[in-house]
């Protein structure tokens, strides 16, 4: 397989990463560690079946770190991300959670190898700007639940920048290890939701299909493409790439009349998407 067509894998994983935020609404009342549950397990599922068809079970024999962080990394992210759609305005918690693109790059100054830029710093001020004007912009004093949901979605935004980047020191694990991650994220999901919630089913065929389209593609296929392509295709354009991500989930989340199409919404994807470009910079003009 090629840079090119890996780094074209990973695009599919931003397009499909873009439709979280709409099908995540769309579930209806499904609990979040049951809605986990179900999407990773269906997610799992699809990996196990490609595990088999390639008999790379043996890929699954990882060390114990490398799992800490696979599923760290899954668990922690979703669940905080489910939480924050429940708790608080959906797009509103969906620009929040889209901050992690800046911290990874702020982040990724830590890594070997690498220095933090000015215009790095500068983006992420910016992006964070984008996050002022949305509070400000609709005049919100976040209060009892919305105010856990907000906060929820920061910690999503920091989990996920903290897998991806601690990711690319262990990028000798093959891609089909994610199947194990995904079933082991299902089944501690599970427990979660048999622990701390009621179970509540999708109300009718369109959240069933909400469902199920999570855990084919956002919180499914997703993963398998998103390794691919910081593993093997071309990852500086991946990063940069990724920043597109909130301003398509707006958008969705807007067409599908779950949010409205406010000037302060459209400003504060802008200037996240925007913030992140300038934070890679420098990956924008070496590619």
């Amino acid at each position: 397989m090629s840079s090119l067509q890996s780094t074209l894998i990973g695009f599919s994983a931003i397009l499909m990463w873009s439709l979280l935020a709409l099908l995540t609404v769309a579930s209806g009342a499904v609990p979040p560690f049951q809605l986990a549950a179900m999407t990773f397990a269906i997610g799992g599922a699809i990996g196990a079946v490609w595990v088999t068809w390639s008999g790379s079970w043996g890929a699954l024999r990882q060390s114990p770190r490398a799992w800490a962080l696979g599923v760290g990394g899954l668990f922690g992210y979703h669940a905080l991300y489910f939480i924050s759609l429940r708790l608080a305005p959906p797009a509103e918690a969906g620009l929040l959670n889209y901050l992690w693109p800046l911290l990874i790059v702020l982040f990724s100054g830590l890594l070997p190898g690498e220095k933090l830029r000015w215009y790095s710093v500068a983006g992420a001020l910016i992006g964070f700007a984008g996050t002022a004007i949305l509070f400000a912009g609709k005049g919100l004093t976040p209060t009892g639940g919305a105010t856990t949901g907000y906060i929820a979605a920061l910690m999503a935004a920091f989990v996920w920048a903290g897998y991806s980047v601690l990711s690319r020191r262990l990028a000798s694990v093959p891609t089909a290890a994610v199947a194990g991650f995904c079933l082991v994220t299902a089944a501690l999901a599970a427990l979660c939701h048999l622990t701390l919630e009621t179970t509540v089913w999708p109300n009718g065929l369109e959240e069933w299909e909400a469902v199920i389209a999570l855990g084919v593609g956002p919180v499914g296929a997703a993963f398998y493409a998103w390794d691919i392509g910081v593993k093997r295709g071309d990852i500086r354009l991946l990063g940069v790439a990724s920043y597109a991500a909130p301003v398509l989930s707006t958008l969705f989340l807007v067409l599908a009349g779950f949010a409205e199409a406010r000037i302060t919404l459209l400003l504060s994807a802008l200037l996240i998407a925007g913030g992140g470009l300038l934070a890679a910079k420098d990956m924008l003009r070496r590619k």
